[in-house]
């Protein structure tokens, strides 16, 4: 049975490889052992910040999966909190299991507990089985998404 739990340090290279192990991932992230710097930097970041969980899913010492939940406090909708979940990833040769489910049932939940009203997030156009995904769990197409690279 997959445990779902914080990340450690000693996971981020798990992390980093899952985050890689994709066609969009491959161009945009960097293996490496140790990692690199700016991924142990952002990690730090990220375990300093209440309003942060980066989490793992692992299976005895294996990290099979991961995603980042982020907890924002807002002033519309009457006050609203949100929860975002970002960077979301199951080991390619752990798909189809009902991991990416179980994490997710996860992760609502953790929203829940932490007052939010909403769960929303953002998916590439390109990741036509992540979409299929995300509707079978009752997410909503609702808004179109804009990014601005810096």
């Amino acid at each position: 049975m997959a445990e779902i739990r914080r990340a450690r340090r000693k996971d981020l290279g798990a992390i980093v490889a899952l985050l890689a192990d994709d066609p969009l991932g491959s161009s945009r992230e960097t293996i490496s052992d140790p990692p690199a710097p700016e991924y142990v930097y952002a990690m730090d970041v990220i375990e300093s910040d209440p309003n942060q969980f980066l989490a793992v899913m692992v299976d005895g010492d294996e990290v099979i999966g991961t995603l980042q939940l982020t907890f924002i406090q807002g002033l519309s909708r009457r006050g609203l909190k949100r929860g975002l979940v970002e960077a979301v990833r199951i080991a390619s040769s752990r798909r189809s299991e009902g991991l990416g489910a179980q994490m997710f049932e996860w992760a609502i939940e953790e929203c829940r507990n932490h007052g939010c009203q909403i769960v929303q997030l953002t998916t590439d156009r390109t990741r036509t089985d992540a979409h299929r995904f995300y509707d079978r769990l009752g997410f909503e197409p609702s808004h179109i998404g804009y990014k601005l690279m810096l």
